[in-house]
């Protein structure tokens, strides 16, 4: 715990006063709630059996996948990568500055998902299954061969603004000899309308896209079409900023949504009709 939030205070702590997001201290005060009143994380108490399942078996599973060895190459090339690129931001904090270079390793410090929760995201592709999966936000390319990887025969659709950005995150799946990918460059906003048109339904969703409300619940609902009971949402920092904190809210309310599970830096939702009355869990990772 103590870690994390050191960490939080490291990358947040120096966001400046008028950026969406809540700054390092905050970000870890709210950590350390989170720590104190979750469920502790090894399903004690918990009375869903499904929810009892992904605790045991998805969150709490050590093994060392080989799969793992390769990705994490990636990252460790990404993080000590100089080079400077010009880049394209849609998302949050990108109002005033739409075009700027950046160092290849500064995109990969401050974007690329940590280690604990890209590879649980291979897991929840592994155990569940998960053959139709979109990403918004592919940034890199981590999580993305994260979840390639996790299931071979799974298509990957993922979506980046960048077109910089999404040539490196191309080259990262040639070196990984990852074929199951199908990237989309360009603004979300014009993009995503065209994947759901020309896609089959999706059974994992990855939102990691646009750290605001709007857009956040405009591209929950815009998919709501494209989904079916067993389909998994998963939304990325739902706890970034007040408007991250709202959307998550919100889409928690939904009426289609019958599960949700918070882990602080990611929150999972479910529709399955099996759970009559709607469920919300905090738990602890």
């Amino acid at each position: 715990m103590t870690e994390t939030i050191i960490l939080l205070l490291l990358k947040y702590g120096n966001a400046p006063i008028t950026n969406p997001m809540y700054s390092g201290f905050q970000l870890g005060r709210k950590y350390l709630r989170y720590y104190i009143t979750a469920g502790n994380g090894k399903g004690h108490g918990i009375h869903s059996p499904f929810v009892f399942d992904f605790i045991k078996y998805v969150l709490n599973d050590r093994t060392k996948y080989k799969e793992y060895l390769p990705v994490e190459k990636i990252r460790k090339d990404l993080l000590n990568d100089k080079s400077l690129i010009e880049v394209e931001d849609f998302g949050a904090g990108s109002a005033h500055v739409p075009f700027k270079m950046r160092k290849v390793n500064d995109i990969a410090h401050s974007s690329l998902k940590p280690k604990k929760f890209a590879q649980l995201l291979f897991r929840i592709t592994k155990y569940y299954k998960r053959e139709r999966i979109l990403e918004l936000g592919t940034s890199l390319g981590v999580t993305t061969s994260y979840l390639a990887s996790a299931n071979p025969d799974a298509v990957v659709h993922t979506m980046e603004g960048s077109k910089n950005i999404a040539a490196i995150a191309r080259q990262n799946f040639l070196q990984n000899q990852l074929t199951n990918i199908k990237i989309t460059e360009g603004n979300f906003d014009t993009t995503l309308s065209h994947i759901i048109q020309s896609s089959p339904d999706f059974d994992l969703v990855f939102i990691d896209g646009n750290h605001r409300k709007k857009p956040t619940l405009d591209y929950f609902e815009a998919l709501l079409n494209s989904i079916d009971t067993n389909t998994i949402f998963i939304f990325d920092d739902i706890h970034w900023s007040k408007e991250m904190e709202e959307a998550w809210e919100e889409i928690k309310q939904h009426p289609s949504v019958t599960l949700t599970i918070d882990l602080f830096f990611i929150g999972l939702v479910f529709f399955k009709k099996e759970f009559k009355v709607p469920q919300h869990f905090t738990i602890r990772f």
